[in-house]
């Protein structure tokens, strides 16, 4: 119970902050509070975004739940095609709930589906490529709010559960956007410098050649997404930074 007043709580500092000028940064859309002891329903957000996504993962679920106290992927592509992550990392149980294209708001509309039911040990997100590439007018400020937003709410259901975000990699695609994803990215890492039970996986830099420019090598020919040698340069970045035992 406490916990759900804190919930709330937050929900409406949040509320406030967005009635200051200049701070519509946040995701605006409502999220529900269950406060009835009852599951979230999914059909709330039939016609949403990513819906039939979630309903796959439903899906999966009712056959073989995954375990619980895993290591926890939510996010976008980048996680989504890691198809093969769980033997990039063995000794490690993990549970990959990435679902492609999608933005902090979808993670966050979707949080109760994504992340609670597993119970994770650990939680990895790498999401906010997307948020950027979705409209030239998507500042850093307003990422940058939308993980804190996503945090927050993950920080009060689950106080002492790590979570560690992986940066924005340099997509040469997307290599206009590098800029924002830079300075996205050490807001977010002095954000979560403050925090306790965190972690900032900073991928980017060993995504580049001496040069500053993306090592073309490591994408697929979208320029956009990883192949196996890209994965395995996350393999040993993220790997000091996975919680081990219970």
């Amino acid at each position: 119970m406490k916990s759900l007043k804190n919930y709330v709580a937050i929900r409406a500092v949040i509320a406030v902050f967005l009635t200051i000028p200049g701070a519509s940064s946040f995701s605006q859309e409502k999220h529900p509070v269950q406060d009835d002891g009852k599951a979230p329903i999914l059909s709330y957000h039939h016609g949403k975004p990513f819906y039939k996504d979630i309903q796959q993962f439903q899906a999966a679920d009712s056959v073989q739940m995954p375990p619980s106290k895993a290591i926890l992927l939510i996010g976008s592509s980048s996680f989504t095609y890691w198809r093969d992550v769980a033997d990039y990392f063995p000794g490690y149980k993990i549970v990959n709930r990435g679902f492609g294209g999608s933005t902090l708001p979808d993670l966050i509309r979707y949080q109760d589906f994504i992340i609670y039911p597993y119970k994770p040990k650990q939680i990895l997100i790498y999401c906010g490529e997307n948020d950027f590439a979705s409209s030239d007018t998507i500042d850093v400020t307003t990422v940058v709010n939308r993980f804190k937003q996503l945090f927050w709410d993950i920080r009060v259901r689950l106080p002492r559960v790590p979570i560690s975000y992986v940066a924005m990699k340099p997509s040469p695609s997307r290599y206009h956007l590098l800029p924002k994803y830079v300075e996205g990215n050490r807001q977010i890492k002095d954000f979560l410098a403050t925090q306790k039970f965190t972690s900032f996986i900073d991928v980017y830099p060993t995504m580049l050649q001496p040069d500053g420019h993306p090592i073309g090598e490591i994408f697929t020919s979208d320029s956009l997404h990883m192949n196996a040698k890209g994965y395995a340069i996350w393999q040993q970045v993220i790997r000091p930074h996975l919680k081990k035992g219970k």
